[in-house]
């Protein structure tokens, strides 16, 4: 429904910055939501989207400019309006006329000279920020918690936690693959194939058109990894555990032309005939969807019953900070332990779904040893019968996309 009183852009982001900061709501909910609700057109979606995202992103970076700009304290809610203002003049690098005076006039009129005023001089001195930049503390510069700096630091050592930052900071592209099963005709030239990976390109835009047909289907080029490592072959019994919505169970069908016996599962039941539709889309011609949490115990009805299983169990996120825009301001060092604690448990469950001589493949959109490694060992050191056999840690700022963990174990 189109609301007949069009607010502008720079407000619905200031609005929707103050309800994130007021804690329950993910910023792609309150994206997407707003969306719907205003009617927004396609480019002004995009235009809030990238202002909400890129304000989150680089937060710490955007307060420190504001503190730098006017000393003293600035209430709570104009904070939000000026770091969207500043995100504008020195993130984005817009049209500083359209950037300063738009998001002047979203402030309640008692504010518009305070607002105008850090605006412009921050125009004013965005090369003296600049130079300075190189000098800032990482925890600044990039925009991160502390404690994961530090944790990042002593995972990787200071050079490639650094680059690591850098990527994290920036914004993403899109990519999708196309389905083998069911290609498009013509590839459109604005599509950018990645080097040395088949089937994938880099996209501008969702390409609605080959997405309606399930000629493509939207993944990251991290993601390739587990399912290479599980390797279903045609007739086979595989279980995707987590598969919601639907990505790596879809390369599944691509690996094997189709002609396997698929489950997939998920813990959240609606998300389930969309997942089915989908993959019957694309080509699966062999697909059951069920519901089913795997912290919970494994049915016996699929106990040894799988050739093959993958579990991409639910994580930190912090392989993919680029698109989740919050999770590195909700995170804790707390987190990240009850969610191994977690995905101990999936892959206890999940393992008792392999028939002898089958293969797991355990993967998570974490780069957080904790969270990888460590379950995977912790569980072979109990279960002996199991065997890794291949690990591989993708870091985004290596790789084309996100950062993702996944091992191949094998079932004596």
């Amino acid at each position: 429904m189109v609301n007949s009183r069009k607010k502008s852009v720079r407000l619905l982001a200031w609005q929707l910055l103050q309800q994130w900061a007021e804690g329950g709501v993910f910023a792609e909910t309150l994206v997407s939501r707003t969306a719907q609700q205003e009617g927004l057109s396609r480019p002004d979606r995009a235009l809030l989207q990238a202002l909400v995202y890129d304000t989150l992103r680089n937060m710490a970076l955007l307060d420190y400019r504001r503190k730098q700009l006017r000393s003293g304290k600035l209430e709570a809610s104009l904070r939000w309006l000026v770091l969207v203002g500043l995100c504008q003049v020195l993130i984005q690098q817009g049209a500083d006329h359209a950037s300063v005076n738009e998001t002047v006039a979203a402030a309640p009129m008692r504010a518009r000279g305070l607002v105008n005023g850090i605006l412009r001089n921050a125009v004013r001195r965005r090369d003296e920020f600049a130079a300075e930049l190189p000098k800032l503390p990482p925890a600044i510069r990039y925009s991160a918690p502390n404690w994961l700096v530090d944790r990042w630091v002593d995972a990787f050592e200071e050079q490639e936690a650094e680059a690591l930052l850098a990527t994290l900071v920036q914004t993403p592209s899109l990519f999708a693959r196309v389905n083998a099963l069911n290609p498009p005709k013509n590839i459109p030239e604005e599509w950018e194939p990645l080097p040395r990976i088949d089937d994938w390109y880099r996209v501008p835009s969702l390409p609605q058109e080959e997405l309606r047909a399930g000629q493509v289907y939207m993944a990251d080029p991290a993601t390739r990894y587990s399912v290479r490592m599980l390797a279903p072959m045609p007739g086979e019994r595989v279980l995707d555990a987590c598969a919601a919505p639907g990505g790596k169970s879809a390369a599944i069908l691509a690996a094997t032309q189709g002609k396997v016996h698929l489950l997939a599962t998920d813990a959240e039941a609606h998300r389930l005939p969309m997942l089915k539709a989908n993959l019957e889309l694309l080509g699966g011609a062999d697909v059951e969807v069920a519901v089913h949490d795997w912290t919970l115990p494994c049915p016996p009805v699929w106990q040894g019953a799988f050739d093959a299983v993958l579990l991409d169990v639910p994580c930190s996120n912090t392989g993919v900070l680029q698109r989740r825009v919050d999770a590195r301001w909700r995170l804790t060092p707390q987190e990240i332990t009850r969610l191994a604690g977690v995905q101990r448990r999936i892959l206890e469950e999940g393992a008792k779904a392999v028939t002898p001589g089958g293969r797991l493949v355990y993967s998570t959109c974490s780069i957080d040893a904790e969270e990888n490694g460590a379950v995977v060992q912790a569980f072979v050191d109990a279960h002996p019968e199991f065997d890794i056999r291949e690990e591989h840690l993708a870091l985004p700022n290596r790789e084309f996309g996100d950062g993702s963990y996944a091992a191949l174990l094998v079932r004596a």
